[in-house]
């Protein structure tokens, strides 16, 4: 492990709770990102925009890979526990899919959640307001999109893109 490098982690946290959860690790000084989309709701007497997180019962949290770190965020309020692929080892999430889920999410196009995929071509989009986001290239519905997988959530988020505006990485 590297004690001194800051990494992403994903947490699970309880059920309702990633809102509330991410409010006390900031309180804490701890860096977070909750990726979360809005969606129009209907009530009886009104519409509303409200926002739900992109991956319900999840938070990354950047920290250092060590004991001390691990220990502090797993005695927040609403932490369920730190997702790892080997019991009791954390798993650090690549930056760049955390980096590429900002471009998606922070680019205000419709998003799609889709199971784990391995299958496809990994593409980087050249152009527009997702240049620079790297991910997997596949069809749906005639159209194309650009999926970017969490790996240890076993989770894709797909937006669409044109086939002329991606390149194989």
């Amino acid at each position: 492990m590297n004690n001194g490098a800051l990494q992403w982690y994903a947490l699970h946290v309880k059920s309702k709770h990633e809102f509330a959860t991410n409010s006390e690790l900031l309180r804490k000084g701890v860096e977070t990102y909750l990726p979360a989309v809005k969606r129009l709701r209907q009530w009886k007497d009104r519409k509303k925009l409200v926002e739900f997180p992109l991956f319900p019962g999840y938070i990354f949290v950047h920290i250092r890979s060590d004991q001390e770190d691990f220990c502090r965020i797993l005695k927040t309020r609403g932490v369920v526990t730190l997702l790892s692929s080997e019991p009791g080892f954390p798993t650090a999430v690549p930056t760049e899919e955390i980096n590429s889920l900002r471009l998606i999410v922070g680019s205000g196009n419709e998003l799609d959640i889709y199971p784990h995929l391995k299958k496809g071509t990994r593409v980087r989009v050249k152009r527009g307001l997702l240049a620079g986001a790297e991910g997997t290239l596949v069809e749906k519905e005639e159209r194309f999109m650009l999926l970017i997988n969490i790996e240890l959530l076993g989770r894709s988020v797909g937006v669409k893109v044109y086939a002329d505006d991606v390149e194989a990485v």
